[in-house]
């Protein structure tokens, strides 16, 4: 199982980023797809999840109303659509694959992509 992750870079407070997680048909179909990010000096945070089905989960807290996941079956790729981003949006971003149903904790997850930073700074 390959994951590949793209799209991060450098943004003002406010702006826009889309990252994407690449992968393959047969991943998308038997595995749950969720991102995740870890800032410096803190744990590994949830953001949001895809099921094999395509039905998605909840948001975390932090993000909700401004991230947006999504799926292109044509692409086999995972999308997180960030708007709005704030300087605490700062962090390694990191796709990973696991069990169906998107469960909660990152110890869960078998296969990880390599991740993509993102920095939101003036």
């Amino acid at each position: 199982v390959q994951l590949q992750a793209s799209g991060g870079g450098l943004v003002q407070p406010g702006g826009s980023l889309k990252l994407s997680c690449a992968t393959s048909r047969a991943t998308l179909n038997r595995f749950a797809i969720k991102w995740f990010r870890q800032a410096p000096g803190k744990e590994r945070e949830g953001v949001s999840c895809i099921r094999s089905t395509g039905s998605l989960t909840d948001y975390a807290d932090s993000v909700k109303g401004r991230f947006t996941l999504s799926r292109s079956n044509m692409k086999n790729t995972v999308y997180l659509q960030m708007n709005n981003l704030k300087p605490e949006d700062t962090a390694v971003y990191y796709c990973a694959a696991g069990p169906s149903y998107c469960p909660e904790g990152a110890e869960t997850y078998y296969y990880w992509g390599q991740g993509t930073q993102v920095t939101v700074s003036s």
